[in-house]
């Protein structure tokens, strides 16, 4: 009896048609490995019985299906078989049973893209899964505190932050108990318990913009996760509840999330008021008077006394700082200068690690950066500040969308935050390549349509001068890289290149006069600081392109572009020697400006050293000892000594007599480097300086206190007035560090680090 199923009557054909059919179900079974029926045999009627002998299965019993899994004598014999080893046929043949493990398909890899992409989600979920953690942590914190009650004598403000124990404010000073020295207190002003994320019409929550790919989760999801899942949450909510016939709903845009108090109070209302409001509207005053021209930052229309107070007390009280070092002068800095110091800075403190959620935070710390004369650390905080706030992407809004309805307020903020934009953007690529460093922001893309702000019916008084320094800065970037790799390797190709920038630079100069003279007479501030920036550009230019090259190795190209240079120097300082209101202006001057004007008479002093019979040093050294008195006479003494030592130096050398006196040391003879023939042991140092080669009156007399020349910066250097070229650290190794040991060792108002 066979153990088999019975065959249809369909098999029992002859000629063959048994093999043959029975080939062909093979090969489809084999096709379909799941054992589901062919098409084929479907409409061919084949069907599978069982044989009265073996009656029906149990129930609930695997049949098995024939070739889904079978022995290797039944795969041969194309019997079927029970898939289990031993099978019964097996058994009965006493055969040895054998099943062949089924060959793995092969699995096709996946395209590098997908794997790139699939390995950028992981990540980004990774930092979602971490930024849930925290943010739920810290929402038990604050249940735990709001559940426990405020502490006492809590003030009603939202925003300020908890003090518990030691003052945040006034932190008492700390001791070494193993030496007995008492340190000074550490800065307070903890960060405000603000949440991580931003607000207002620039917000770091948008939706993803042309920056992030599709591949890529969108920032708002990164910045704010609960929040991303709570929307989509709402969203699945109305649409379960709404009918599924209703047309579809219209997204609504999302609303800016309204902006929290102030964390921390500003110095008319701390303590009792650490500043009279009458002396703080006397600073706001000299501010607006003149330092919103230098740093074009502010609408004098918007930013009133009481609005900046209400807004920013950071600012606020970055513009007294400021301004009550003004009013100081030569003289003594007042207490409210270093209280509103203080303040500012200490609110500054607390930004590097807490969350900063006004764009007039960026406005604070680019006042602190102007007016330092290191203000290289706080502008790079200010950069990342302004792109954590998104204020990069203001212009690119009002230009992408002008049609678009939006309120005043909305559109104030847009306006605002594209002029906070562009004076960064130029105030940090300034810095870069007055100190030599490298410029860590390279995206022109966002200053691209800085001349929309000037049709903006929302536009200040100084945004003229500020997209005028914003073109400017981006052809003196250019210059930089093409003429700072050369190392003073200059050839046709750089001259030609040098004609071009000038032809260039005359452009940039007409355009912009063009526009200052619709609304300003040609005496004016911002039309006489536009022509300096014109004349100093180009001398500028000569510089970074003589940045190396010694004078007697020159040739005749370059001696025409050091004159060149001398041309622009001696036009930058009568510009500003020469027009009363430039000099009554240069009080409320930034330290960039200053370094500006010191330079080019650096420069022509150098020129005089170099070329004494081709130039009138009785002219040039008329116009450096005004200009060191004008630099003294706004308490910027740091590049007037400077001055003054590099001018004594020169009446030294060349047996000139100072003004109302008679040469205090025998003149000089001249340095050998001018005559390659004179070779002989090195001459004796030079004696000091006294205090009436310098001009100045202080220290006091009797006093033997002098300048050793040895302090003077190595580009100043007897061995380096060779050197017509920019430094590479620019002005750091250009003027004097009067806080240096080696230095004058006279008093001086006493004045913050910073500052």
């Amino acid at each position: 009896m066979s153990l088999s199923p019975t065959t249809p009557a369909s098999y029992n054909e002859p000629n063959g048609h048994k093999r043959r059919r029975t080939s062909e179900f093979d090969n489809n079974q084999f096709a379909n490995p799941q054992g589901a029926m062919p098409p084929a045999q479907q409409d061919l009627g084949v069907n599978q019985q069982m044989s009265p002998a073996q009656g029906p299965p149990p129930p609930g019993a695997h049949i098995p299906k024939r070739g889904a899994r079978a022995c290797t004598n039944c795969r041969k014999g194309k019997n079927r078989c029970e898939g289990e080893a031993p099978c019964r046929r097996c058994q009965l043949s006493g055969t040895p049973c054998i099943f062949e493990k089924p060959e793995k398909k092969n699995v096709q890899a996946m395209p590098a893209g997908s794997v790139e992409r699939l390995s950028r989600l992981e990540g980004q979920y990774l930092v979602m899964q971490s930024q849930m953690i925290g943010m739920q942590s810290t929402l038990d914190r604050i249940l735990s505190a709001v559940q426990q009650g405020p502490p006492p004598g809590f003030r009603d403000q939202p925003s300020a932050p908890p003090i518990r124990g030691p003052d945040v404010y006034n932190p008492p000073p700390s001791a070494d108990h193993r030496t007995g020295r008492i340190f000074p207190p550490l800065p307070g002003f903890a960060p405000p318990p603000h949440k991580y994320a931003t607000y207002g019409i620039v917000p770091s929550t948008a939706p993803s913009s042309d920056d992030e790919s599709e591949d890529t989760l969108p920032r708002s999801t990164l910045n704010a996760p609960i929040e991303a899942l709570q929307g989509l949450a709402n969203a699945a909510a109305e649409a379960a509840a709404a009918p599924s016939a209703s047309t579809p709903r219209v997204k609504k845009r999302k609303k800016a999330e309204p902006i929290p108090r102030n964390a921390f109070p500003h110095v008319v209302e701390k303590a009792g008021g650490l500043v009279s409001d009458s002396e703080a509207r006397e600073l706001y005053h000299i501010f607006f008077s003149g330092c919103h021209i230098f740093i074009p930052l502010f609408d004098p229309a918007y930013d009133t006394y009481e609005g900046l107070m209400e807004r920013s007390p950071w600012t606020f009280d970055a513009i007294l700082a400021v301004a009550s070092k003004i009013r100081s002068g030569t003289g003594p800095l007042s207490p409210s200068f270093y209280r509103a110091l203080e303040e500012a800075q200490g609110i500054a403190r607390s930004s590097l690690f807490g969350p900063v959620v006004r764009k007039e935070a960026v406005q604070g710390m680019l006042l602190l950066a102007a007016w330092s004369t290191n203000g290289w650390l706080p502008s790079g905080h200010a950069m990342r500040m302004a792109l954590d706030l998104g204020l990069h992407r203001a212009l690119e809004k009002l230009a992408d969308e002008p049609n678009k309805k939006r309120t005043e307020e909305e559109e104030r903020d847009l306006v605002v935050s594209a002029r906070i934009w562009l004076c960064l953007y130029w105030f940090d690529h300034q810095m870069s390549l007055g100190t030599g460093r490298p410029i860590v922001l390279r995206d022109e893309g966002s200053i691209r349509h800085c001349r929309l702000l000037l049709k903006h019916p929302m536009t200040s008084p100084t945004d003229v001068r500020l997209v005028a320094q914003v073109e400017l800065i981006a052809q003196k970037t250019q210059i930089y890289e093409t003429l700072s790799p050369l190392n003073g390797q200059v050839n046709h190709n750089t001259l030609a290149f040098i004609r071009r920038a000038n032809v260039a630079l005359d452009k940039w100069w007409q355009d912009w006069d063009e526009l200052h003279r619709q609304s300003l007479d040609e005496e004016s501030l911002q039309r006489k600081i536009l022509a300096g920036e014109l004349y100093y550009a180009k001398l500028w230019l000569v510089c970074v392109a003589l940045r190396g090259v010694s004078w007697d190795k020159m040739p005749f190209e370059q001696r025409e572009l050091a004159f060149q240079a001398k041309d622009a120097a001696t036009a930058c300082l009568s510009n500003l020697l020469n027009s009363p209101t430039h000099r009554a202006a240069l009080r409320y001057a930034v330290h960039d400006s200053l370094v500006t004007a010191a330079f080019s008479g650096l420069f022509l002093l150098k020129m005089a050293n170099l070329f004494p019979a081709e130039l009138d040093l009785t002219a040039i050294s008329a116009q450096v000892e005004q200009l060191a008195s004008l630099l003294s006479d706004v308490a910027a003494e740091r590049y007037a000594l400077t001055l003054r030592i590099m001018l004594a130096n020169l009446r030294r050398k060349m047996g000139m007599v100072p003004p109302g006196g008679m040469p205090n040391s025998q003149p000089m003879e001249v340095p050998s480097f001018m005559d390659p023939s004179l070779v002989g042991p090195p001459p004796p140092p030079p004696p000091p300086f006294t205090r009436e080669e310098l001009g100045v009156t202080w220290p006091a007399a009797g006093d033997e206190r002098v300048f050793s020349p040895s302090a003077i910066p190595l580009w100043l250097q007897e061995q380096n007035l060779t050197d017509l070229g920019l430094p590479v650290n620019g002005s750091d190794g250009i003027f004097l560090q009067i806080t240096n040991t080696n230095g004058w060792t006279g008093d001086f108002p006493p004045m913050p680090e910073a500052w």
